[in-house]
């Protein structure tokens, strides 16, 4: 049986069951329009229609506080920014974290990209969140334009320098999430485990694109995918999960940092 699937936009989503964060209730600060400064192969969003690095106001912070009220009282295990495109782009990111935590009393995630993090304005409203996952697909200039396909030309060691000047003050609990959408060759997974020894992060999460992207985008998307979509999806191709369980293991064994990836 399908879904019904929605145009109408509400900042607020979920909750969503996620094999990293248990019971996740949604803030979508980014609006209808998917808007990115990435363009990821795998986006479960599908394409981004905006494509851009530009920080906004997309969404005004008291649209998302009324839709929250709805929600309570919060039976989740966390509450999740991130939603149509890269929470970090949202102007009133910081203001959006400290009323939702004086409103829910609940833990705040960030899902971020790390493009902004050269931004000092960033880096403070990320330091109220309790975590912060940072995706990094790419050890390298060739993989970024293929894999993440950037909305501008990002030089890839200044991204990982304001995830490093990030790191150096965050008090919180910081995770690299990497997807994996082919075998790594040997010297590429070396280069990576160095950059995670450097990095320190708490914890590491592999993936492989399990999840069907849309061919067009959909709104719905920002939540658990099922069986049936109202929608056209294209089906990735997956690594082997032997494949994501050895390289977890290599990585452990050379930095002692945990290594989650999602079982099939």
């Amino acid at each position: 049986m399908m879904t019904k699937s929605t145009d109408e936009f509400i900042p607020v989503y979920g909750p969503v069951k996620s094999w990293r964060y248990g019971r996740s209730l949604g803030i979508d600060p980014i609006g209808k329009i998917s808007t990115c400064s990435f363009n990821c192969v795998y986006c479960q969003l599908g394409e981004i229609q905006q494509k851009t690095s530009d920080r906004l106001i997309y969404v005004p912070t008291e649209e998302i506080l009324l839709e929250l009220e709805k929600f309570a009282p919060w039976d989740v295990d966390i509450i999740t920014l991130s939603g149509s495109g890269e929470p970090t782009l949202a102007l009133n990111l910081q203001e959006i974290i400290q009323e939702t935590k004086k409103l829910t009393n609940k833990p705040i995630l960030v899902l971020t990209n790390g493009t902004t993090l050269t931004n000092p304005e960033v880096r403070l409203a990320l330091n109220l969140a309790e975590r912060v996952s940072i995706k990094i697909d790419a050890i390298n200039q060739r993989q970024l334009q293929g894999i993440n396909r950037p909305a501008e030309t990002f030089n890839l060691s200044d991204i990982w320098e304001g995830i490093q000047e990030f790191r150096e003050k965050y008090q919180g609990k910081l995770a690299i999430q990497t997807m994996i959408l082919s075998p790594w060759n040997p010297q590429t997974r070396a280069e990576y485990i160095n950059l995670i020894k450097s990095l320190k992060p708490d914890e590491i999460q592999l993936n492989t694109p399990t999840r069907p992207k849309p061919l067009k985008h959909q709104l719905d998307a920002r939540g658990n995918h099922t069986e049936f979509h109202p929608y056209a999806v294209q089906k990735l191709k997956c690594v082997n999960q032997d494949i994501l369980e050895e390289f977890a293991d290599e990585i452990y064994k050379n930095t002692n940092i945990p290594v989650r990836y999602k079982q099939k």
